[in-house]
């Protein structure tokens, strides 16, 4: 399938990788050019000059971007994606359901948008093993799940356009209540004298572990000697978008906010750049 990817950061790479590794004829562009000519460079593949050039190289587009205002810069415009001619559009960063629902209503004249926001960590991403919660029937998604099924272990439809962006907040806004969390429980038993390390096993070996407590665990204990993998600002972002979510829906996120308040605090603090893992460094840093 011909297939434009926009958006080649940490997940955005190895999902392109993927997609060629799978034999799919990827054409990329990023807004830093650099990092597109380079993967180009490994995969022997075209970079476009433009998201309107590279639309209309493809016949679906797949974009992995950080969030609204990004989606929203590349799709539109004289030079934007939705200036082409490809049929497809799926975007699987993290974005809300209003971004989604508007970029449906943009779409040009026969193309489909579709959200199809995943699950899973860098190697994730890398192994292919991401979990993909696509806004979209299964019928809908016959003809995207070659592309699918290069990025993803399992693909999860869940019926109609926005309703894949809610459930990625959904399940984001666990993970950064479980990542604070780890960071207070964390906190709480080595101010009783308990070393990190064995503190960790016995999370890990606990009822309480999840699985990204398990493959996080090196960022924990040393995140400083590890690679960021997601960032103590996208992990606010991702909140306040969810805390918008609940407020427009009516729902009550009290925990969600007590995050989401945390988040800001370590950011303002000079955390934003930093692996999510930091928050329990924030935290000891908070013990009186």
């Amino acid at each position: 399938m011909r297939v434009g990817f926009v958006g080649l950061g940490r997940m955005g790479a190895h999902m392109a990788r993927n997609l060629a590794h799978a034999g799919h004829d990827v054409t990329l562009w990023n807004r830093s050019r650099d990092k597109a000519q380079d993967l180009a460079a490994e995969l022997g593949c075209p970079v476009s000059d433009s998201p309107r050039a590279l639309s209309n190289a493809a016949e679906v587009v797949v974009t992995m971007l950080a969030d609204d205002p990004s989606s929203e810069a590349v799709h539109g415009g004289p030079d934007g994606l939705f200036a082409g001619s490809a049929r497809a559009y799926v975007e699987m960063g993290t974005m809300s359901p209003d971004h989604i629902a508007r970029l449906a209503e943009q779409a040009p004249v026969g193309a489909r948008v579709v959200d199809a926001p995943v699950s899973g960590a860098t190697q994730a991403a890398a192994d292919a093993q991401l979990v993909i919660m696509a806004g979209c029937t299964p019928e809908d998604a016959a003809t995207l799940n070659p592309l699918f099924e290069a990025m993803g272990k399992e693909t999860l439809c869940l019926g109609q356009t926005g309703t894949g962006a809610v459930m990625k907040l959904a399940v984001n806004s666990l993970i950064h209540g479980i990542n604070q969390t780890l960071a207070e429980a964390m906190t709480l038993a080595e101010a009783a004298g308990v070393a990190p390390e064995r503190a960790f096993d016995v999370i890990e070996a606990s009822a309480a572990c999840a699985p990204m407590l398990r493959y996080r665990r090196p960022l924990y204990l040393d995140e400083e000697s590890n690679a960021v993998t997601f960032t103590v600002a996208l992990a606010r972002k991702d909140m306040e978008v969810t805390a918008a979510l609940a407020e427009k829906l009516g729902t009550a996120m009290p925990q969600g906010r007590a995050t989401l308040d945390k988040l800001r605090q370590a950011e303002a603090s000079g955390y934003g750049t930093r692996d999510m893992a930091a928050m329990l460094d924030f935290m000891r840093r908070e013990t009186p």
